[in-house]
C-alpha cells in the first residue's frame, strides 16, 4: 500500500509540488483572463483544457524536455495550425480527430517541440465547435498562442524563484569535471545503452548523464572511505 502511494517522479519535495500548485493556479488565471478579455470567454473556456495539461508540466516538472519554453508554445501552435489544416481538408469528424492528432505528433516530432498537450490541442481545433471553426489559422495565436505564451512566460518568472531551471539547462550541482577519473561510464556507453533499451525517457540525455556521474562520484567517496 505504501509503494502504491510512493511519488511517480525521483527528486521531487513537497514544497516543489506546492510551487507547482501555485504556478498552476497563476498561470490557468491569467491565461484564461487575457483570453476572456481578448478574445471572448467561451473560447477561453475551450482553450483552459489543453492549457491544464501544459501548466503540470510546465510547473511540476520542469526539468522535462517536453516542458520546455519552445515545446510549451510551438508545440501547442503547431498542433493548433494542424488540427485546423485537417479540419478544413477532412470532412468526416472521427477520421479528422485521428488525423489532427496524428499529424500534430509528426509535427511536433520533426520540430524538436513534442508536447502531450499539443494533442489535446490538435484535437480541439477538430471538434471545437462553431467557435474554433470560424476562427480559421487565427485560433492557433489567438487564444492558442497568447496562451501558451503567458504559461511559459509565468513558467520562468516562477521557477526564477524557485531555484530550478527553466528553461532547463543540465548543470553539475557541485564543481566535478566531466573527466573525473572516478567516473568509469563514457558518454558513448550511455548512448548504446538508451539504443538498446529502445525507450524514450522523460530526462534529457544530458541530465541522464550527469545523473549517473553524480552517482559515480558518490560511489567512488563511499569506497574510498570504507578502506
Amino acid at each position: 500500500m505504501k509503494k502504491l502511494f510512493s511519488p511517480i517522479l525521483a527528486g521531487a519535495s513537497l514544497g516543489d509540488r506546492l510551487v507547482a500548485c501555485l504556478g498552476a493556479l497563476l498561470g490557468i488565471a491569467l491565461t484564461a483572463f487575457v483570453s476572456a478579455r481578448l478574445a471572448g470567454s467561451g473560447l477561453a473556456l475551450l482553450i483552459v483544457a489543453p492549457m491544464g495539461a501544459s501548466a503540470v508540466l510546465v510547473f511540476a516538472v520542469p526539468a522535462s524536455p517536453l516542458a520546455q519554453p519552445w515545446p510549451a508554445i510551438g508545440g501547442n501552435i503547431l498542433s493548433a495550425l494542424v488540427g485546423i489544416t485537417v479540419a478544413h481538408l477532412v470532412p468526416i469528424p472521427a477520421l479528422a480527430a485521428g488525423l489532427a492528432v496524428a499529424g500534430a505528433i509528426l509535427v511536433m516530432s520533426l520540430t524538436r517541440s513534442l508536447h502531450p498537450p499539443g494533442g489535446a490541442t490538435a484535437l480541439l481545433a477538430v471538434i471545437g465547435g462553431p467557435q474554433v471553426a470560424a476562427a480559421g489559422y487565427t485560433f492557433a495565436l489567438l487564444p492558442v498562442g497568447l496562451n501558451a505564451v503567458i504559461l511559459a512566460l509565468l513558467g520562468i518568472l516562477i521557477h526564477r524563484f524557485t531555484g530550478h531551471s527553466y528553461p532547463h539547462r543540465a548543470v553539475l550541482a557541485t564543481a566535478t569535471p566531466r573527466d573525473e577519473p572516478a567516473a568509469s561510464l563514457y558518454p558513448a556507453d550511455l548512448d548504446q545503452a538508451l539504443v538498446e533499451m529502445g525507450e524514450s525517457f522523460d530526462i534529457s540525455r544530458e541530465d541522464l548523464e550527469l545523473l549517473l556521474q553524480r552517482a559515480e562520484h558518490h560511489a567512488a567517496g563511499r569506497r574510498a572511505g570504507a578502506r
